[in-house]
């Protein structure tokens, strides 16, 4: 007997004979034995709503169609996925939905990409026997980040229930009744007047495009046009293991070097890597975190918490303004970048800041929000001038007719484009806490870490903890990704529950791996295969700790002295803000 394994049910799918441990439902059996269900409310790992029906099924003994996502698994069960009576049904849900939804897919943001245009495909449907009332609502365009389209939802529920049950924000809500049901943020209000995130969880799960990020491309294909402006590209840890799924490449296949090429190929100027900012960003935080801990200051307390995810940072700002003196102050790798090539790169090439365009590439629609803060930039000019999710980089490059899988393998510019093997695996949950943890090391004790792997603080679970001994100093460190699980450890740190040292928190499953700009739906498999392509760019790497990367520690020798220096202050360091909270009414 095997401990800790539940009961196991058989079960027939189509005359198949398939086993799954007791508490399943028919559809996890039917994709056991490799039947394909389709679906539109489902989420896997959220508790099933059954809203859409578009996954019914016919059980022998039973008189109606029943919804698989959300019925049981029983005994010698006999299902069947396909009789036309399912497959009536199934068109019937489609040609209803069509009925009321616009016919604009040749200019809609997620033309080839949306699952009922797919669905419609897929049943054949070549016109619509109905004819009923269409909802027609305004787009809400507020969001620096996220546009809403009402009138393209079909309230599948996917984003009510990611924004309530994955992040614990409930910006948005079924109201009304009836036809005139719609999903709204309370009162009606525009989504930047919400406690709204903006990380794009809920782009990911929206099978439509009732919801797409604020696209960047006309603005970056003017400059790049125009080419008054010297143009730099920057490009994030995750995307290079995400993008390229895109050009039917393996999940997690490393395409850094295809990524600096197109993006020469666009006519960017210069070409960096993020991943040096995120060896920049651990010089400082690290740096912070000892400075804490052995000069402890009444207004920055422990634990530390990071501060690289701006969904995260945000809600602090609305749900525990009380909790701000805790962020640290090192402004994300992304904003790190754009300070330094408006500072550094632009006064060694004899360039105004106004006259660098600074682009960032990102897994993320929250980057949008962080470029857009009023607190980073250089008097009018902002740091960072346009941010690009991976699926617009995408579409930017089929717009230029750019063919990704075939272009060749090219380095990023030296300046700020050589990294360590501890900026790539920023991009994973944890990351960011591992990468600390080999420089903090080095910084406390004088000597190089023989161990570099924290294998206590990676991996897909929602919250990891793991205590640390650096040379007689004690850190007892949690890693935690989704915003419902950082409310709770937030609430525990408050509480005296949980006596950290060190907090990373992002706000998304599995980290910016699984951001709201990657590739469209919510699949952890897909987001583990790339956090497992991370760490195996790291462990390629020659240098993998951020404090012998030659370029970082040439730049502090050249400008910025050294971490936590006056200067490196005013160019990598910031402060956050109390926002309202919707939920208290503050």
């Amino acid at each position: 007997m095997i401990v800790g394994r539940n009961e196991m049910v058989e079960l027939k799918i189509n005359d198949r004979t398939v086993e799954i441990e007791e508490g399943g439902t028919i559809l996890d059996a039917a994709q056991k034995a490799g039947e394909r269900i389709p679906t539109l409310c489902h989420i896997k790992g959220l508790l099933p709503s059954g809203a859409c029906r578009m996954c019914v099924v016919e059980v022998k003994g039973r008189n109606g169609l029943v919804p698989s996502c959300s019925f049981p698994a029983e005994p010698s069960m006999e299902v069947l996925t396909n009789t036309p009576r399912v497959l009536n049904a199934r068109r019937t849900i489609v040609q209803l939905l069509l009925a009321s939804h616009p016919f604009d897919c040749l200019s809609c943001n997620r033309n080839h990409f949306c699952e009922l245009q797919s669905l419609a495909s897929q049943y054949q449907i070549e016109s619509v026997p109905f004819r009923g009332k269409s909802r027609i609502y305004p787009p809400d365009f507020s969001s620096p980040s996220i546009v809403r389209t009402p009138s393209k939802c079909i309230l599948c529920g996917r984003c009510v229930r990611t924004c309530e049950e994955i992040q614990d924000v409930s910006a948005i809500d079924f109201t009304r009744r009836g036809f005139d049901t719609i999903v709204l943020p309370a009162f009606n209000e525009a989504l930047r007047e919400t406690d709204c995130v903006n990380c794009g969880q809920c782009v990911l799960a929206c099978p439509t495009g009732a919801l797409h990020e604020v696209s960047a491309l006309e603005q970056v294909m003017r400059v790049l046009q125009d080419g008054k402006k010297h143009v730099v590209a920057q490009c994030a840890p995750a995307v290079r293991v995400s993008v390229g799924e895109f050009y039917g490449l393996p999940v997690g296949a490393n395409v850094t070097g295809k990524i600096a090429s197109a993006l020469r190929r666009l006519g960017v100027r210069t070409v960096f890597d993020t991943d040096f900012a995120a060896d920049l960003t651990i010089m400082e935080e690290a740096s912070e975190l000892i400075r804490r801990l052995t000069s402890p200051e009444a207004n920055r307390p422990l634990p530390l918490f990071t501060s690289c995810c701006p969904g995260w940072v945000k809600f602090l700002e609305h749900n525990f303004p009380e909790m701000i003196a805790h962020l640290s102050t090192c402004r994300s790798p992304q904003q790190m970048m754009g300070s330094l090539v408006k500072s550094y790169f632009a006064e060694r090439n004899g360039l105004r800041p106004e006259d660098v365009y600074m682009i960032s590439v990102m897994p993320c629609t929250a980057k949008k929000f962080e470029a857009a803060r009023p607190e980073f930039g250089h008097g009018s000019v902002e740091d960072v001038d346009a941010v690009l999710t991976t699926r617009e980089f995408s579409r930017l490059l089929d717009l230029y007719g750019i063919d990704f899988a075939a272009l060749p393998e090219e380095s990023f510019d030296e300046l700020l484009g050589t990294t360590s093997g501890s900026g790539d695996v920023f991009a994973a949950s944890g990351g960011v806490m591992e990468s600390a943890l080999r420089t903090a090391y080095h910084l406390i004790t004088g000597k190089d870490l023989a161990e570099i792997e924290f294998a206590p603080v990676r991996g897909f679970d929602g919250l990891k903890e793991a205590t640390v001994d650096i040379d007689g100093t004690s850190i007892k460190v949690a890693v935690v990704n989704t915003l419902a699980k950082a409310r709770r450890l937030v609430r525990n740190v408050k509480a005296g529950v949980s006596d950290y040292t060190f907090v990373e928190v992002m706000a998304c499953p599995g980290g910016c791996v699984g951001g709201g700009g990657q590739s469209y739906g919510i699949d952890s498999e897909r987001i583990k295969k790339r956090i497992e392509a991370v760490y195996e760019v790291d462990r390629t790497r020659v240098v993998r700790r951020s404090y012998q990367n030659p370029r970082i520690v040439a730049l502090y020798e050249e400008y910025l002295e050294k971490p936590g220096s006056h200067r490196s202050h005013e160019l990598l360091h910031t402060g956050y803000q109390v926002r309202g909270n919707h939920r208290s009414g503050v």
